[in-house]
């Protein structure tokens, strides 16, 4: 039977329709993946195509500076620019209001990063754990330099797999957004989690993890530092959640413990995905509290994966009400 959920934290309401689940094709093929030409990637001669120097690389086990780098072949993860930016920044330039009519408007300014891989063909679920490790390591040396720029507020982190995930190149890639506001969901997602800590003095997030713990019903991969669960208020079909399970509120400060687990519980359930759903594209992005602002402190930073199974129609755009067709207790027992 159909039920509406009020996600605690955003306010928003889900509609979950199990019985419409036989609308997904039960015969689901397996992705047939087809990588770009490499001779004509971006990301495989960084300083033929433009991309170099880079702002920071990974390579065997460490970070290093650009004065540090030697050579433009040794690397395996790398931090540069984005030749195409949606926001750029200079000058040290702070975006600025201004109004158009009944508009409001700021200048766009901002930072946008990408993270690359070396390996052309390996996606993040096969990649050698250590690598995919050091692409979260360099995203906290960049998090914790940005956050020293006044003009930087909110950083976004985000993947996007497959062509209906919204990706354009093949070669396994981050990007990495950062904008002069908090963005909407980000701001109802700590609004939700201010009102709940005000009236209980607890963390949502955590109370929801007491509560996944205790049922143990949707967890998919536990160890002593993190979680992956398949969220009560999942808005699409195997939507998964990786938690820090210590309360952390900014990605830039977890610790190396914790961030270790937390990148195998990403790459476990990245590796489930691809094994047990035939390889759909997918989006996973990081919700973080606003850089260098410590008054989140009720804030729990999180990873959400979204495969792209089902396709939004005019009822969840009209209404902004998502409708799920895949109970996630049974998402669980599908990725177990």
């Amino acid at each position: 039977m159909s039920d509406l959920r009020q996600d605690p934290v955003s306010g928003d309401w889900i509609i979950m329709a199990p019985e419409r689940a036989k609308r997904l094709n039960q015969k689901q093929r397996k992705t047939k993946r087809k990588h770009d030409p490499v001779l004509k990637c971006p990301f495989e001669n960084l300083k033929k195509t433009g991309n170099w120097p880079p702002i920071l690389v990974y390579y065997k086990n460490k970070i290093l500076k650009p004065e540090e780098i030697k050579d433009d072949k040794n690397w395996d993860v790398v931090l540069i620019p984005n030749k195409y930016p949606a926001l750029s920044h200079k000058d040290n330039i702070c975006s600025t209001d201004f109004q158009n009519g009944p508009f409001h408007l700021k200048t766009g300014i901002g930072t946008h990063d990408l993270i690359v891989f070396r390996d052309h063909f390996k996606g993040l679920a096969d990649l050698d754990f250590k690598t995919f490790l050091g692409a979260f390591l360099l995203l906290q040396k960049r998090y914790l330099d940005l956050a020293k720029d006044k003009c930087h507020i909110y950083t976004s982190t985000f993947c996007n797999y497959g062509k209906s995930a919204g990706a354009s190149l093949t070669h396994p890639h981050f990007q990495v957004l950062t904008l002069p506001i908090i963005p909407p969901d980000i701001n109802d997602s700590l609004s939700g989690s201010l009102r709940y800590f005000k009236k209980n003095k607890k963390c949502i997030h955590c109370e929801m993890l007491k509560f996944d713990l205790k049922e143990n019903k949707r967890i998919i991969f536990k160890d002593k530092n993190a979680i992956v669960i398949t969220p009560f208020i999942s808005r699409s079909p195997f939507e998964l959640r990786v938690y820090p399970l210590k309360h952390i509120s900014n990605f830039e400060y977890t610790s190396l413990s914790d961030l270790k687990s937390v990148v195998l519980a990403l790459q476990i359930s990245l590796q489930k995905i691809k094994n047990k759903l035939f390889d759909p594209d997918y989006n996973f992005f990081i919700h973080i509290a606003p850089l260098k602002d410590h008054k989140y402190s009720y804030y729990h930073w999180h990873i959400e994966i979204l495969p792209k199974i089902t396709i939004p129609g005019g009822f969840e755009i009209s209404t902004g009400i998502e409708i799920n067709v895949f109970d996630p207790y049974e998402a669980c027992k599908v990725l177990k």
